[in-house]
């Protein structure tokens, strides 16, 4: 007992004179990365003490790492902007507050309503748009657009299809570049919906594989074609907005919800036809929701072949729309060259849905 008091004398000791110290520097310089240290140290050689060497060690390594990382991680915080920490903050809020809150369910007909695995599935996709924004941010506009759009292809590549075509008409001399990036956004969905069914249901990857193999190595040879080709000298005027908004993630999940329903009915009513028809009608509208219900939700009823058909299908279905997009709202050099790249990855992703069903 002896010995306990004059080690917690002396650490008490020891702390008292950095708390001092930084009293006593604080008034030139507010920096209390010393005094910190100085107090992990402290409760390092006090775990040690008490035979948690395992845990004081750890505390060490990881201290020293920070210390030597300090100058990178400074820098790293000082590119946080506001809108980046508030939607941080609102993820913790989505995930740590709101989704253990959630009930269960399952609550009414077609399989019903699971709030809190429904939200579960928003969390995750919201993640992986905040993951492709991010990136986005961190590229700059100095990238151009081609980078700008594959980044973008994370977040949305539907979304980039429509931005890239309205600015086709006001910068018409970026058009081949403004193509690229709609081409290799159509590119990363394929790598998105891919990671999306690797989480949701591992035993679709491989045949859903099979189905995106072709189209997707056609749109990526078409966009390194393309960027040889044309030097991308251009910058997107702005940012992609900012994928984690409360008002978003509660229209995703309905989103979610009503394809879940719409597909469970035609399962229902019509069989795989039904299924097919369904997916593709959803890949015109969101990949993510259509991925969920096939991935997820329809695991237990339908095959893996039968899924990784469906998904294709609404893939197929999309790059249509984005296709439609394109030509629709693009002018002059962007509305010619994404309808060439985009038709070959549609007639390309066709030809493999017909070979291998």
């Amino acid at each position: 007992n002896g010995m306990h008091v004059f080690g917690a004398t002396l650490l008490a000791a020891a702390a008292a004179l950095v708390v001092a110290a930084y009293f006593s520097v604080s008034r030139v310089e507010v920096d209390g990365t010393t005094e910190v240290a100085a107090l992990v140290v402290l409760a390092a050689g006090a775990l040690a003490g008490m035979q948690q060497l395992k845990l004081a060690s750890a505390v060490i390594g990881v201290t020293a790492l920070l210390l030597v990382e300090k100058s990178r991680l400074h820098a790293m915080v000082a590119r946080i902007d506001d809108a980046s920490l508030r939607a941080g903050i609102r993820f913790a809020v989505m995930a740590v507050v709101i989704l253990p809150l959630l009930p269960a369910g399952p609550y009414g007909p077609l399989g019903g309503i699971r709030p809190r695995q429904l939200w579960a599935l928003v969390l995750f996709f919201s993640g992986l748009s905040f993951a492709g924004y991010i990136a986005r941010r961190i590229a700059g506009a100095r990238r151009g657009y081609s980078i700008a759009g594959i980044l973008g292809g994370i977040v949305s590549s539907t979304n980039v299809a429509f931005t890239f075509a309205r600015l086709s008409r006001s910068d018409a001399d970026s058009g081949q570049s403004l193509a690229l990036g709609v081409i290799g956004a159509c590119a990363v969905m394929y790598v998105r919906v891919l990671v999306s069914t690797a989480v949701l249901n591992a035993a679709v990857v491989l045949p859903l594989l099979l189905y995106f193999a072709a189209p997707f190595l056609a749109a990526g040879l078409f966009s390194l074609w393309g960027a040889r080709k044309y030097h991308d000298t251009a910058t997107p005027e702005k940012a992609p907005a900012n994928p984690l908004q409360f008002s978003a993630a509660l229209q995703m999940a309905v989103l979610f919800q009503i394809v879940l329903f719409v597909v469970r009915w035609a399962q229902g009513a019509w069989g795989q036809t039904g299924v097919l028809v369904s997916a593709g009608v959803f890949g015109l509208t969101d990949m993510d929701a259509l991925v969920v219900s096939m991935a997820k939700d329809a695991a237990g009823r339908l095959a893996p072949a039968v899924i990784a058909e469906a998904i294709a299908v609404g893939a197929l279905s999309n790059t249509l729309l984005k296709l439609a997009i394109g030509v629709a709202f693009g002018r002059a050099r962007f509305r010619r060259f994404v309808a060439a790249g985009l038709a070959v990855v549609a007639v390309v992703s066709a030809v493999s849905l017909a070979w291998l069903r």
